[in-house]
C-alpha cells in the first residue's frame, strides 16, 4: 500500500488501531489490507497498442476499471493526435488515471502493458511513477500456476471458468484503419478494450482466493 497517497486521518487511524497480531496497522500494513479489503483501491488495466514493441508501436487506447464498480477510466487516440503528438496525450491521461489506485491489476501486464506504458512515457517525456509508486498484480500468472488449460489466454481462461467469454476478436482491418484515424475503427478498439477489463475483473475474482498476496511494485 502507498502511505503517501493516504489521507492524514487514515494514517492516524492506522497508528491508533491494532491488527490481529496486536501491532498497529502502520507496523503491519499487510494486515490492514487483508483485514480491510475495501480500503485498497484496485484498478484493472488493459492497453490496446499498434505493435507488441513500444519502439515500433503506440498506445491506441486504454481502460482501467474500478474494482466492484461500473466506472471505467478510458481514452482512445484520435486522428489529430496521430498526425501530431502520437500517443503522448493518451500516455499522460493513463498515468494520471493510474494515480487513482493503490494496485493495478493486468493480464500478462508484467511483460507487456506496464513495460509498454513505461517505455512510451519515457520516450515521450511523460513522468512515470517510480518504484513503489503503485502495486501490481498479474492475473496471467495466477491462471498459469493455478489452472491446467491448453492455453493461458484470457479468453480461454474465462471460457473455462464461466462457460463463455466477453472478449471480442477484431479483424486486422480495424487496426490498420485505426492508425489512419478512422473513427469507427477506433471506437471498436475502445469497446474491445473495455470488454477486456470487465473479463479481467471476473477472472481475478475467481482466482484471487487461491493465490498468495504479493505486494510487488510495478
Amino acid at each position: 500500500m502507498n502511505i503517501a497517497r493516504m489521507k492524514k486521518t487514515e494514517i492516524v487511524w492506522m497508528q491508533n488501531h491494532l491488527c490481529r497480531h496486536k501491532h498497529t496497522y502502520l507496523e503491519h500494513q499487510n494486515c490492514y489490507v487483508s483485514e480491510n479489503p475495501n480500503k485498497e483501491r484496485i484498478g484493472f488495466l488493459d492497453l490496446e497498442c499498434s505493435n507488441l514493441h513500444a519502439n515500433w508501436g503506440i498506445i491506441l487506447s486504454y481502460s482501467i476499471k474500478v474494482k466492484g464498480k461500473d466506472k471505467i477510466y478510458s481514452r482512445v487516440i484520435n486522428k489529430k493526435e496521430l498526425g501530431t503528438c502520437l500517443d503522448k496525450k493518451i500516455v499522460e491521461q493513463c498515468i494520471k488515471d493510474i494515480g487513482n489506485f493503490d494496485r493495478i491489476v493486468g493480464y500478462y501486464s508484467t511483460k507487456f502493458d506496464i513495460p509498454f506504458l513505461r517505455t512510451r512515457a519515457i520516450s515521450t517525456g511523460v513522468p512515470f511513477p517510480g518504484y513503489g509508486g503503485f502495486l501490481h498484480t498479474d492475473v496471467y500468472y495466477m491462471a498459469r500456476n493455478k489452472l491446467c488449460l491448453n492455453s493461458n489466454r484470457l479468453d480461454t481462461v474465462a471460457a473455462a471458468l464461466f462457460g463463455e467469454t466477453q472478449k471480442t476478436r477484431l479483424e486486422p482491418k480495424y487496426w490498420t484503419k485505426a492508425l489512419m484515424g478512422d473513427a469507427k475503427a477506433l471506437a471498436c478498439i475502445l469497446d474491445h478494450n473495455k470488454k477486456d477489463v470487465l473479463e479481467l475483473e471476473k477472472v481475478y475474482n475467481a482466482l484471487i482466493g487461491y493465490t498468495r498476496r504479493v505486494d510487488k511494485s510495478a
